[in-house]
């Protein structure tokens, strides 16, 4: 077990904002994260301090960039516009999430999966693929059973994602395994390249890739911190409290970090006309 004492950092948060479909809280508090084939149990403690359940190794080499812990969010909270009630007030409220760096496989399968579906199916859906053609694992750590992600070979054949609960998304995750597979899209290839616009273009070429799902794979995946995904939220967030007019212009750079503030906090509201 590895104790870290961290700032910006809140389990809930995190959990709840919109980035990650495997990162579930459990009766005792603590939270499982499966991330591509690894599992990670994680608390925080009554001296606030947080507890990953994993071997040093796999801290260094996947948790902590996994976490984005090298990156001062401290930075991005003070250069907020004070005279902007409500995004400090949504910087206030989710200053504790932090912009993951996920598998991009599995990030785009993922999302792909998210259109048009709410969370709890979104959730569910995942398992049931990672149940199907991910690989039966047990936790060194925890001795908890869990199942990983799917590599692309598994998930090639249109008729094995049958009964899934996937409905019109089939045909889509179908056809990017194989053009993974096939080598017509190059995953390393994207991971390694810089430019936000460069990203995009080459994810909006994917078959069920739209622009709102290109957003969060290049946010949450590729972490290019100035990508901003667009939901219905985020609409209404632009139209109500901004008169249809964010001033991108202002957080240019870290766009991406503001957006999930904003969609965090929109959330939490009754009503998107309370301050």
């Amino acid at each position: 077990m590895i104790k870290k004492r961290l700032t910006n950092f809140n389990l809930e948060q995190i959990a709840d904002s919109g980035q990650i479909f495997r990162m579930n809280k459990q009766s005792d508090g603590s939270y499982d994260v499966i991330s591509k084939d690894k599992f990670l149990k994680i608390e925080e403690n009554k001296n606030g301090e947080f507890c990953f359940y994993c071997s040093q190794n796999d801290f260094d080499n996947y948790w902590h960039n996994f976490f984005d812990l090298e990156f001062d969010y401290s930075k991005i909270l003070k250069n907020i516009d004070k005279n902007d009630e409500f995004l400090s007030d949504a910087c206030k409220f989710g200053s504790g999430i932090r912009i993951l760096r996920q598998d991009l496989f599995e990030t785009i399968i993922s999302f792909i999966i998210s259109q048009q579906n709410n969370i709890p199916k979104i959730k569910n859906t995942i398992e049931k693929l990672c149940e199907k053609f991910g690989e039966a694992k047990k936790d060194k750590e925890t001795g908890i059973k869990y199942f990983t992600f799917p590599k692309a070979k598994d998930l090639c054949n249109l008729k094995d994602l049958q009964g899934l609960s996937l409905g019109y998304r089939d045909k889509y995750i179908s056809k990017f395994s194989e053009s993974v597979c096939n080598k017509e899209f190059n995953l390393k290839d994207l991971e390694k390249e810089e430019s936000l616009e460069i990203c995009k273009k080459k994810l909006l070429s994917i078959y069920g890739v739209g622009e709102k799902v290109a957003n969060c794979i290049v946010l949450f995946s590729l972490h290019k911190i100035n990508a901003f995904p667009i939901d219905t939220w985020m609409k209404k967030v632009i139209e109500i409290k901004y008169n249809g007019r964010f001033p991108f212009e202002k957080y240019d750079g870290y766009l991406g970090i503001i957006q999930q503030y904003l969609f965090f906090y929109a959330k939490s509201l009754k009503n998107l006309t309370e301050n």
